[in-house]
């Protein structure tokens, strides 16, 4: 008897899986250009692009230079170009990257 209610609620579920389906429009807040100051350009050029793409690159320069933390992966150092980004920290948790990277973008 319980097998067969186990077969009918995975059917059941296979089924309502596709309707519950939608497009997901993207937020145009996260699309915005935004333009990052003169520290953040730096380390990631100064053109204007969506923070998104910011912290893309942030990362993408942390790893190129080894920056992350080899204990503890969730904590990126600061290199020069990166410690004024961090506002004069040596290190921050991944976490608070996004707050760090407010601070230097319009």
């Amino acid at each position: 008897m319980a097998k067969k209610a186990a077969k009918k609620t995975a059917k059941k579920a296979a089924k309502k899986a596709p309707a519950k389906k939608s497009a997901r429009k993207p937020n145009a807040a996260f699309m915005r250009a935004l333009t990052p100051s003169s520290a953040l350009a730096e380390v990631i050029g100064d053109k204007a692009i969506p923070r998104t793409e910011i912290v893309k690159k942030i990362w993408v320069y942390v790893k190129k230079n080894g920056l992350q933390d080899k204990k503890n992966k969730r904590m990126i150092n600061a290199d020069a170009k990166l410690k004024p980004v961090f506002g004069g920290k040596g290190q921050i948790s991944m976490f608070e990257l996004a707050k760090a990277i407010s601070k230097h973008v319009k």
